[in-house]
């Protein structure tokens, strides 16, 4: 049995203002994960008004951490910090690639993550509390590109239903 190595983040921005800038960095550092080396599968799901979380699986730490340093990640990490009043992580190894459900995963947040530094912090920020996800029709699904014959068309599958 082998090792994976999980990555959840959660960011809420902190106005409307930054929605139309930051919903195509997320598309991209969504497609940059999908061709990176020792990826192995992830989701991401917005949460109205402002929250998104992701979760992604890996064969190693190794290769979470050359995604984040590289590409379009890179790039919008530093907008993060003045767009974002909420940010957290948080990263762990399992035996099953199976990613957690999002109430695991807040879970998993609350007890063993961290609070990412952003510069205008919430008051749930300040005081190091993480909110648990609501329901979110609003899902998108990730799978590698660039093992097999999976096609960038196929790589993702984009769940929208009203529960």
């Amino acid at each position: 049995m082998s090792i994976v190595y999980i990555s959840l983040t959660r960011l809420r921005l902190r106005s409307a203002r930054y929605l139309l800038a930051f919903v195509p960095r997320v598309l991209s550092s969504g497609r940059q994960a999908q061709g990176a080396a020792g990826f192995l599968g992830g989701k991401m799901l917005y949460e109205f008004p402002f929250t998104f979380w992701t979760a992604t699986t890996w064969e190693d730490e190794a290769a979470m951490r050359a995604y984040r340093i590289a590409g379009p990640h890179r790039a919008a990490m530093p907008l993060l910090l003045d767009w974002c009043d909420e940010a957290s992580v948080a990263h762990w190894s399992q035996t099953s690639a199976t990613l957690p459900d999002w109430l695991e995963a807040h879970r998993r947040m609350a007890a063993e993550g961290r609070l990412s530094k952003v510069h205008h912090p919430s008051s749930a920020q300040a005081a190091g509390r993480i909110a648990a996800p609501r329901p979110s029709p609003f899902e998108i699904r990730l799978r590698p590109v660039n093992k097999g014959n999976v096609k960038q068309s196929q790589a993702a599958d984009v769940t929208i239903g009203l529960d």
